[in-house]
């Protein structure tokens, strides 16, 4: 058996994560045979193509963003439809957006917004956002019958992984706060090995806020680390080593017997488990203490803007897919029950809670990236998996909406001050351009230079389109 290194705590399912490595390896090992890894290695070879992006920086809004009060304003639809907030100009002439996104008004110039986005792919369902792929699912845990996500793509194309991998999620996996794995960031038929090193954290609410509740979030503070990134007491990086040349030397011996792809499916964990523990510059990025003080504050001292500040870092250091999503957590920890999910006082929510600090958030990120000569080589994506419906409800609230909602990109590869698609005059049905998530997809990926129709192999050998179809958005690329 080859043993993997790892942390003996256990998780949600019983398993150690050591047990888990163990068992992912042997499984890669059977679940592939030779001649569709050497394919799928071939594959990877010829993805090259011109793209402006080096990086993507997603920032998730987890919940269904009503989206109609954010970016694509109704100001003339009925008080059912139109909602409690005013559009205000933006630094580009003829868009507007919502008065509690005066940051983010000044830089529209930056900003493509895609009104057009639909899916009937189910409410809450984030598969089609990370994937493209608009197919119902029976439910929504991950599986590993799963198209691959982008990030997931990213870290399938990396063919020197170094100390950083090339796809890392924050700050906790997506439903965490639920105790509900959401499927969506995940590898997928790719396999595990391909999945985002996700961070861990432990938010909590300001301690003067009241008992939050449905419509109450508090605001969330923490910020994420690494999992298992922490030497045990008796165990030094001389002796870490010491273990990683003897699971070295076994492999060594299996490649006598085995093919160098083959083995090559668990290389990348054990890599990434040892990577963790002895970099000192991943374990850099990851820590605030050294960051300048106003810096922290333009970020917002909350999960969220800790979490995108990181992200930054991340993507200077080379790191090419990191995302951010703004969870909700009540399950685990009661503290915002509702995320962007606003079934009850959407207004006040977003009016209190949401839209200043992702307003914040959001223009400190595009600041700091043009201030580092980042963003024009930094692709940063906003969208949420739904939007909201156009009628107000009778709980001041917008229930679930597929068929019509927004989203936005900013920075590498993206010909900003552009709105792309149109919505109808209560933003409920596309009226212009319709757009798929598919096609979102495929701009991200052009924007990186990744082919969409690039084919990946699925466990019977079958190759599927990264981008399930989709088209980029070529009246939006710079």
């Amino acid at each position: 058996m080859i043993t993997m290194l790892g942390s003996p705590r256990r998780c949600c399912d019983g398993l150690t994560r050591r047990e888990t490595l163990q068992a992912g390896a042997l499984a890669l090992l059977q679940g592939f045979h030779l001649p569709t890894l050497l394919q799928a290695e071939e594959t990877r070879k010829s993805h090259d193509r011109p793209g402006k992006a080096k990086s993507v920086i997603l920032l998730y809004l987890l919940g269904g963003a009503a989206t109609q009060d954010m970016v694509d304003m109704k100001p003339g639809a009925p008080a059912e439809t139109r909602g409690e907030f005013k559009p205000i100009s933006t630094n580009v002439p003829g868009i507007q957006i919502c008065e509690h996104l005066p940051r983010m008004a000044q830089w529209m110039h930056k900003v493509a917004i895609v009104r057009s986005l639909n899916h009937k792919a189910g409410c809450h369902n984030c598969l089609p956002s990370y994937t493209g792929y608009e197919v119902p699912p029976p439910d929504q845990h991950p599986r590993d019958t799963d198209p691959p996500s982008m990030g997931s793509v990213c870290e399938f194309l990396n063919q020197h992984p170094g100390s950083f991998p090339a796809y890392v999620y924050m700050p906790c996996w997506l439903g965490w706060g639920q105790v509900f794995r959401r499927a969506g960031p995940y590898a997928g038929f790719l396999g595990k090995r391909y999945d985002p090193l996700t961070t861990e954290c432990t938010p909590f609410g300001d301690a003067k806020a009241s008992a939050p509740k449905a419509g109450y979030p508090c605001i969330v503070r923490g910020e994420p680390y690494l999992p298992n990134s922490v030497l045990s007491g008796d165990l030094t990086i001389d002796r870490l080593n010491t273990r990683r040349s003897l699971v070295q030397q076994v492999d060594d011996q299996l490649r006598h017997a085995e093919s160098q792809t083959a083995i090559s499916s668990f290389d990348r964990i054990q890599h990434r488990a040892f990577d963790l523990l002895t970099s000192s510059r991943m374990r850099a990025a990851f820590d605030l203490k050294s960051e300048d003080p106003r810096l922290l504050e333009r970020y917002g001292r909350t999960l969220f803007g800790h979490s995108t500040l990181i992200a930054r870092r991340l993507v200077e250091a080379g790191v090419r897919f990191v995302n951010v999503t703004w969870d909700l957590f009540w399950d685990r920890i009661q503290i915002d029950y509702d995320a962007w999910d606003t079934h009850t006082r959407n207004f006040a929510i977003l009016r209190e809670n949401k839209l200043p600090h992702f307003d914040q958030t959001y223009s400190a990120l595009l600041e700091d990236l043009d201030l580092r000569g980042l963003l024009n080589e930094t692709l940063v994506v906003v969208m949420s998996e739904m939007g909201r419906t156009p009628k107000i409800n009778g709980n001041a609230g917008r229930d679930h909406w597929t068929y019509c909602y927004s989203m936005f990109f900013a920075g590498g590869g993206i010909r900003g001050g552009t709105v792309y698609g149109a919505s109808d005059a209560q933003a409920a049905f596309v009226k212009d351009k319709p757009v798929s998530t598919a096609d979102i997809c495929a701009t991200i990926y052009e924007c990186l230079g990744i082919d969409p129709d690039l084919p990946v192999l699925d466990h019977s050998g079958r190759p599927h389109p990264i981008a399930n179809g989709g088209r980029a958005l070529r009246e939006i690329l710079g």
